[in-house]
């Protein structure tokens, strides 16, 4: 019984990719690994940017800086 967590950011994805990445994300651990897919787990959590860091800054930060820069 496998259990998958995808977490990203919450800037806008949409239903329609959240599902296209549980129908991938649940056909690839039948491929790969023979799971069953009706007992295969699939969570796409969305994180505020606030709350997500990367090389030691917040990511609202670091899109911040890169909106001004455009």
């Amino acid at each position: 019984m496998p259990y998958v967590n995808i977490k990203v950011t919450d800037e806008g994805v949409t239903r329609k990719q959240k599902e296209a990445l549980i129908t991938a994300t649940t056909q690839l651990l039948k491929d790969v690994l023979n799971k069953d897919p009706a007992t295969t787990f699939v969570v796409v959590e969305e994180v505020p940017t606030d709350s997500w860091g990367v090389g030691g800054e917040l990511v609202t930060d670091i899109r911040a800086r890169d909106a001004a820069r455009q």
